[in-house]
C-alpha cells in the first residue's frame, strides 16, 4: 500500500514538473515570437516538452520562421537524462578536403550498452555554415553528425538548429530578411529543375527513391518534403550529388539507416 502511494506521489510530482516546464516554454515562445502561438506551434511545443523535457529557458529549443529546432545543448542534455551509453565520432577521410575546409563526419550513438548504435552523418564547408564559425568546419560537421545520430536514436522529429547553416546567421534588417525569406516548395521539391536533378541523381547512382526522400526530409528538418524551402532542397541535392560522386557506399549506408529504424532498437 505504501509502495503504491509512493509511486502515485512520484507520478503526480513528475506531472506537476512537466506542467510547470510547459507553462515556462509557452511563455518563452510567446516572447520569442512577440505574438500569439498558432495551434500547430503549441501542439509541437507540448509534444517536445512532454516527451523529451526540452526547456527553452535552458536553450534546448529555438523557433525560426515558425518552425521548431532542437539545439546541440538540448540533445546532449537529453542523452544525459536517458543515460546514453556512448557517442563515437570519426572523419570520413574519403569525403574530407582540409584544403577546402570541407569535412564529413560519421557519428554513432549507443543509447544503451546492448544497442547496435544509431548512425548519423554531418558535413560542413564554407558554403553551408554561418560566417560566425568559418574556420571551424570540422567541429560543425561533428556537431551535425552527432545531432543527427541523437535525433535518430531518440525519435526526435525536428531538425537541429546547427544543421540549418545560413539560417543561423545573425538577424538581418527587415528589408533584407524579406528578401531572403524562403518560400514553400509547393510540393514540387523546390521546382522542376531541382526535382529533375534529384531524379537524375537517383537514376545515375541507383538509389532508393523512398529512402532518398526520407533522408531529404531529415536533412531539411521538415515534416514533409513539400514543406521544405527551395534553398533547403537545393542544398540537399548539392550535398547528395557531391557525396554520391565521391563515395556512393557511404551514401547507401546513410540511406539504409532510414529503411527500418525500429529494427535498430534493442530493448
Amino acid at each position: 500500500m505504501n509502495h503504491s502511494m509512493g509511486q502515485k506521489s512520484k507520478t503526480d510530482g513528475n506531472e506537476q514538473a512537466t506542467r510547470k516546464l510547459l507553462r515556462q516554454n509557452m511563455s518563452a515562445a510567446r516572447k520569442a515570437l512577440s505574438e500569439a502561438l498558432s495551434s500547430r506551434t503549441k501542439a509541437w511545443l507540448e509534444t517536445l516538452t512532454r516527451e523529451f523535457g526540452f526547456s527553452m529557458k535552458c536553450g534546448d529549443l529555438q523557433i525560426i520562421n515558425s518552425h521548431w529546432y532542437v539545439t546541440h545543448t538540448g540533445l546532449i542534455g537529453l542523452a544525459r537524462r536517458k543515460r546514453c551509453s556512448g557517442i563515437h565520432a570519426e572523419a570520413v577521410d574519403s569525403l574530407c578536403d582540409s584544403a577546402a575546409n570541407r569535412f564529413v563526419l560519421k557519428a554513432t550513438v549507443f543509447p544503451s550498452k546492448s544497442s547496435s548504435g544509431f548512425v548519423g552523418y554531418g558535413d560542413a564547408d564554407p558554403s553551408n555554415v554561418s560566417s560566425l564559425v568559418r574556420g571551424a568546419e570540422m567541429r560543425v560537421a561533428e556537431t551535425r553528425a552527432v545531432n543527427r545520430a541523437l535525433r535518430k536514436a531518440y525519435g526526435i522529429g525536428i531538425c537541429s538548429v546547427e544543421e540549418i547553416g545560413s539560417l543561423a546567421e545573425p538577424p538581418q534588417s527587415s528589408r533584407e530578411t524579406k528578401k531572403i525569406s524562403p518560400q514553400p516548395g509547393n510540393g514540387n521539391y523546390g521546382g522542376p529543375k531541382v526535382r529533375d536533378r534529384l531524379c537524375q541523381l537517383i537514376r545515375q547512382h541507383k538509389l532508393d527513391p523512398e529512402l532518398v526522400k526520407a533522408y531529404a526530409v531529415d536533412f531539411c528538418g521538415t515534416k514533409m518534403l513539400r514543406d521544405a524551402t527551395r534553398e533547403q532542397v537545393e542544398n540537399f541535392v548539392q550535398q547528395l550529388a557531391d557525396w554520391a560522386e565521391k563515395d556512393r557506399n557511404a551514401v547507401i549506408c546513410q540511406l539504409n539507416s532510414y529503411a527500418h529504424p525500429k529494427q535498430e532498437v534493442v530493448a
